[in-house]
């Protein structure tokens, strides 16, 4: 049953059950099965984490891990009016709609291709998530790292969009870690960066080349140099222009993209934000819904705990119990 609510809508649970096993169950026996499993795997993995962090750190002669990724974001969750209630959002009105899922994967790299393109190993991710601040979800990061060998880890690559809870997470839970901004996210703040310096389309076109090899050399000193020269006076300086070259003044050392790229490296975030995807947006952003924060995180745990392929270590620790 909760295999099935964690698959699609809880009425769809309800017939998947009846034609596969010939049992019949209500669509709110899907859903309290569902919350009821997912909730107890947030407790088992709770439990674990506590372990995990009351470790002491080995001393490692031997890295077995050449490459360890940790990737993260944030996704919105449609919730019902009690949980939005008086929060800010993206509304016309300065409403929200949505409760934020802050939603990461961890995989590993041993290899990469005869180009020297970074290959993710197989089988190699797993998920974490849930709706809750910045500060708790750090801690849920770095436990599940740790478990995945973070210690026995020659490389630590943290990719993320740049955003400023982000770096903080990377401060706090991954120090000395190679944190790099993904190419994608970075490339589309320079390309509205050259629209607002270069008005008009054929100046853009002249212009654009040249910046972004700037870009994929990891030259963003000479952006953001050449953007303030371009546009030096105060008194007339747009605040969105200054706001684009803040984010690269701000993230110019994490965005080497061609030294990433010469250590064999990914630079972009794309597993993640497929995770949020396959995680969030699968099952929790279907037409219609509208999700409580406690029903949206058990259905958070159980999707993560059964895509990271530990769905039936779970039901172990139930047995051992």
């Amino acid at each position: 049953m909760s295999k099935s609510g964690s698959t699609d809508a809880f009425d769809k649970g309800r017939l998947d059950i009846k034609e596969y096993s010939g049992i019949e169950v209500g669509t709110k026996d899907v859903e309290r099965i569902s919350e009821l499993i997912g909730n107890d795997i947030e407790k088992w993995q709770k439990d674990e984490r506590t372990n995990i962090m009351t470790q002491a750190i080995p001393i490692c002669s031997i890295k077995s891990i050449p490459v360890m990724y940790i990737e993260f974001d944030g996704t919105g969750v449609p919730a019902i009016k009690e949980e939005v209630k008086g929060r800010k959002g993206k509304q016309e009105d300065g409403s929200a709609k949505t409760r934020e899922s802050k939603v990461g994967c961890i995989f590993t790299q041993t290899t990469t291709d005869e180009k020297g393109h970074a290959i993710r190993d197989k089988n190699s991710t797993t998920y974490i998530g849930a709706i809750e601040t910045a500060e708790e979800f750090g801690k849920r990061l770095e436990a599940e790292a740790i478990r995945r060998g973070l210690w026995n880890a020659a490389t630590v690559v943290v990719l993320g969009d740049g955003a400023a809870w982000i770096r903080n997470i990377v401060e706090e839970h991954f120090y000395g870690a190679i944190h790099i901004v993904d190419f994608y996210h970075a490339k589309e703040h320079l390309h509205k960066l050259l629209q607002l310096l270069f008005c008009t389309l054929e100046s853009f076109q002249e212009q654009q080349p040249l910046w972004f090899k700037w870009f994929e050399d990891g030259n963003i000193e000479e952006i953001i140099k050449t953007a303030k020269q371009l546009h030096s006076d105060p008194n007339k300086t747009c605040k969105v222009i200054e706001k684009e070259i803040g984010y690269f003044e701000e993230n110019a050392n994490r965005m080497r993209y061609a030294e990433y790229i010469k250590m064999g490296l990914f630079i972009g975030s794309g597993v993640v934000e497929a995770s949020c995807k396959v995680i969030v947006g699968k099952r929790l952003k279907q037409s219609g819904m509208r999700w409580s924060v406690s029903g949206a995180n058990s259905i958070i745990a159980l999707r993560c705990c059964i895509l990271s392929g530990r769905f039936d270590e779970y039901w172990e620790s139930r047995t051992a119990v």
